[in-house]
């Protein structure tokens, strides 16, 4: 037996022997004592426990801190990332000048804390915030500490926990990714602060910056998002962002104590993720995570180029830029005119941004803004000035040398930033004069037309308020608002609000006086939706009150104008998404899966637990709205038709859905049922799963459809083929597998085979086995297909709303 051995070996024996006197469950550990694989060291309200584990199916052993009172296994922090023990002979022990050392039979010294000055009478102590910290005994405060875990965290930020650097020492506090769930060792994504003059905090994979968030704080960051399950990320969680002479860091707090919180990097999804724990389900809820949309990848317009994840495209060039290449955005914008240092150039502010990288920068924390201006004009390499601080009026100056990169154009708390242009582009002494001028008199013209508009609708509804259509208005109990309202939230319908057109017409974006956004649906008067589908869609959604169907705020009749106003969706419709190879990039497997559990949520109200029973008739992925924490909400209600008490189906001789969504006994013969809805959503969870439409799906191999391909799949045993190859690293095979049975149930040919949607609740929720799909309806090759649609007319093939028609033979 080697030395080593040997003194490995006698420190064992001796730790066993004193053990006697250290039990389970005390949070402190002296130099008399130890931990070995076994034993463990608790934080003193029993949340935190320190000990040895092995993660996921590996055999090593690693020392880490863990939730004690919690079911699901959750490590924060490990001390030997990169030195594993591959026994079970680990020991923790407090050394002669006080480190705190991390033991192996095979390996000696695998860790240790590395104080810089000798502790003469150390005390190893795990807080109730899961911070291992070394302190001496003999020093009479109690949060003067030698060493802390805090300070050298892994892949884990918990509250109290500071993401920077400390100016003093030079250290700095930086976050890496588990290599993947059975190896903590650190991998190739991490996240710190980055100490540029104006300090910025990115995300990087491997050298590349991912994403950038450029504190709370100082400037303009991203809103966080509510938590889809009951949390509200601002309301419950206070986040700072520190900088001063000693040091520059993130921290966030939890303002109730009782709640459990956590924010990891993932290196699966490559995302910086916000936990809460929720005592209720016994799990882990995701309640925020960057990147959320296409906008926070990092430079994504690039230079000049302003992202804005409300708008499709989402890139567009700052006012004086232009696009270098229109197809691709990576190469940013350029000036419309050079600017002329030496002759005097000007600035344009612009408003609500979150700032440019920082990486070129010059701060003056001293400085006003009228002297951040001069000093940027100084030089002939600035190209935009602003604060460094917003609050309380502003202070301070940053400016920027060189081009700027990676805008995003934010809701709120975005930041005022003054980007330098030629003078000819910023305007002269008068064409200010004359902006004075005609302001004034444009808003006097507006405001008399918007009056006019006001008044001529307000006769039209005395004219109209002793026939049944007012009564009706009035007997809904819904808000109505006055179309002199409406077109001043949506900037009198101007194309820059257009979220989207239909076949009934288009769809506003609008700010009503107190703040709330709302989305306008505003009939044409060509449409096809007439007043009796308008009031349809009113009656029908005032009364439906469901966390899963967009909520309807009110309506607007004046003359021949119908206007719906509804809740505004952040992120626009399902099919924005899954259709476009970048942004279906931001949907995972989980995100997902939560989709399409809330749209059965949303059906399951509409058949079975709502007043009336509702059949959707148009279910597709455009009419599934996503909130700004990805909560599907069913829209679009127009086509709808109720059954009253035990009815469950009924015919029309007009046909009226979206080909490739519609059931083949509704298409052919004007049959609908609740069995309808039923294959819609089964089209619509194969749409989720593999990313590709149903109608128009291309194969290869065949010419089927992507139902046909599905069917194909899953008879040659090779189903999970269907999955988007993005998916695969962030899906649970097992739970894509039932989802594709489910959605081929759904869209069996026969609608007396399909699962009636409360049955399709509890499969996506249980784990029992269930029958085996038939053939799909509209399985056939493509020629097949097209020689049989001939019987089908399409009256408006320039949308996706169709009516069709069947033809019979004389």
């Amino acid at each position: 037996m080697d030395i080593l051995s040997s003194f490995f070996l006698l420190i064992h024996i001796t730790s066993l022997v004193l053990l006697s006197g250290f039990s389970d469950g005390t949070d402190l550990l002296s130099s008399t004592q130890s931990v070995s694989d076994g034993r463990s060291l608790v934080s003193k309200s029993g949340i935190f426990e320190l000990g040895f584990f092995s993660p996921g199916s590996s055999n090593n052993r690693y020392l880490g801190i863990w939730y004690k009172n919690i079911p699901v296994p959750t490590v924060v922090w490990v001390a030997n990332r990169g030195e594993p023990i591959n026994d079970s002979s680990g020991l923790l022990m407090i050394n002669s000048t006080g480190d705190l050392v991390l033991l192996s039979q095979s390996n000696g010294v695998v860790w240790s804390s590395n104080l810089k000055k000798e502790a003469r009478n150390p005390i190893v102590q795990l807080l109730d915030s899961g911070n291992l910290v070394i302190r001496d005994e003999r020093d009479g405060n109690s949060e003067t500490f030698l060493w802390q875990s805090f300070d050298y965290p892994t892949d884990t930020i918990l509250p109290g926990m500071k993401i920077g650097w400390d100016l003093k020492t030079g250290h700095e506090r930086q976050l890496s990714a588990w290599k993947s769930s059975d190896d903590p060792t650190p991998g190739d994504f991490t996240m710190g602060v980055a100490l540029y003059n104006f300090p910025d905090t990115f995300a990087w994979k491997g050298s590349k910056k991912h994403f950038r968030s450029d504190g709370l704080r100082y400037s303009g960051a991203r809103e966080s998002r509510s938590s889809p399950f009951q949390y509200s990320f601002p309301s419950m969680f206070e986040l700072n962002f520190v900088w001063n002479e000693t040091e520059v860091y993130n921290i966030f707090y939890v303002k109730n104590k009782s709640v459990m919180a956590r924010s990891i990097l993932n290196q699966t999804t490559y995302q910086s993720e916000f936990y809460i724990w929720n005592e209720e389900t016994s799990t882990w809820m995701l309640n925020w995570y960057m990147p959320r949309d296409i906008c926070d990848t990092y430079g994504y317009c690039g230079a000049y180029g302003k992202c804005d994840n409300t708008e499709s495209p989402p890139c567009e060039c700052l006012r004086g830029f232009k696009p270098k290449s229109p197809l691709y955005w990576a190469q940013g914008c350029e000036r419309n005119k050079p600017i002329d240092c030496q002759n005097g150039d000007g600035f344009i502010k612009f408003d609500g941004l979150k700032l440019p990288d920082t990486t070129r920068s010059w701060v003056n924390k001293s400085m006003n803004l009228k002297e951040c201006r001069d000093k940027c004009l100084q030089n002939c390499s600035c190209m935009a000035f602003a604060n460094t601080d917003i609050r309380g009026g502003g202070s301070g100056c940053a400016i920027w040398l060189g081009d700027l990169i990676d805008i995003t154009q934010l809701k709120s708390s975005g930041q005022d930033l003054y980007i330098r242009m030629s003078s000819s582009e910023t305007g002269t002494k008068y064409e200010s004069i004359k902006v004075k001028i005609t302001v004034p008199i444009a808003i006097f013209i507006v405001a008399g037309l918007s009056l006019l508009s006001y008044y001529i609708c307000r006769s039209h509804a005395k004219v109209k308020g002793t026939n049944n259509e007012g009564q009706e208005e009035e007997g809904m109990e819904l808000q109505t608002f006055d179309i002199a309202v409406i077109a001043k939230a949506t900037n009198d319908f101007s194309n820059d609000n257009k979220l989207g057109e239909g076949g009934f017409g288009s769809v506003y974006r609008g700010n009503l006086l107190d703040g709330q956004e709302i989305a306008v649906k505003r009939l044409s008067r060509s449409s096809r939706q007439g007043l009796n589908e308008f009031k349809t869609e009113v009656k029908l959604i005032a009364k439906l009150q469901h966390r899963n169907l967009v909520k309807l705020l009110g309506c607007c009749i004046c003359g021949e104008e119908k206007m719906l106003v509804y809740e505004y969706m952040p992120n626009k419709s399902l099919d924005f998404f899954i259709f476009d190879k970048t942004r279906s990039k931001l949907l995972d497997w989980p995100i997902r899966f939560h989709i399409i559990c809330g749209v059965v949520r949303g059906l399951l109200y509409l058949h079975q637990d709502s007043r009336l029973r509702i059949v959707h008739r148009d279910l597709k992925s455009s009419n599934v709205l996503l909130d700004s924490v990805m909560n599907p909400k069913i829209s679009d209600f127009g086509l709808a038709r109720t059954f009253g008490g035990d009815q469950t189906e009924g015919n029309t001789s007009r046909v009226v859905g979206t080909y490739g969504y519609m059931a083949p006994e509704y298409a052919f013969d004007g049959q609908f049922s609740l069995k309808s809805d039923v294959f819609s959503f089964g089209i619509l969870v194969l749409e989720i799963i593999t990313g590709k439409r149903n109608r128009g799906f291309y194969q290869p191999n065949h010419g089927y459809n992507l139902t046909g391909h599905a069917w194909t799949l899953w008879k040659e045993g090779r189903p999970l083929d269907l999955i988007d190859s993005f998916l695969q690293e962030s899906c649970a095979p097992s739970e894509v597998l039932r989802c594709i049975h489910i959605a081929l149930l759904c869209v069996q040919q026969n609608p007396d085979d399909r699962p009636y949607v409360c049955s399709v609740a509890l499969m996506l929720g249980g784990e029992n086995p269930f029958s085996q799909p038939k053939e799909p309806g509209f399985f056939m090759e493509k020629k097949t297909l097209e020689t049989n649609s001939s019987a089908i007319k399409l009256e408006s093939p320039a949308t996706n709303d169709i009516s069709i028609s069947v033809l019979e033979g004389r």
